[in-house]
């Protein structure tokens, strides 16, 4: 599956999770299940920056689901 990140902008794990306010961990598990696409720079993940912003806007704040 390849996917085009040529315009985007990335961020590290340690910046997803604090955005999406849960661990390091939690993101790494989601990358690793395939829920939140990532590019891998030698040992570290990178995260498109829209991926986070529509996983994000996709849950419902005041409940914690999904719409």
């Amino acid at each position: 599956m390849a996917e085009n990140f040529a315009n985007a902008k990335f961020m590290t794990v340690t910046e997803v999770a604090g955005m999406m306010r849960v661990s390091r961990m939690t993101v790494y598990r989601m990358i690793h299940a395939g829920d939140l696409p990532a590019v891998r720079f030698g040992r570290s993940y990178r995260v498109p920056l829209e991926a986070v912003e529509a996983i994000v806007t996709d849950t419902d704040v005041a409940t914690g689901t999904d719409e």
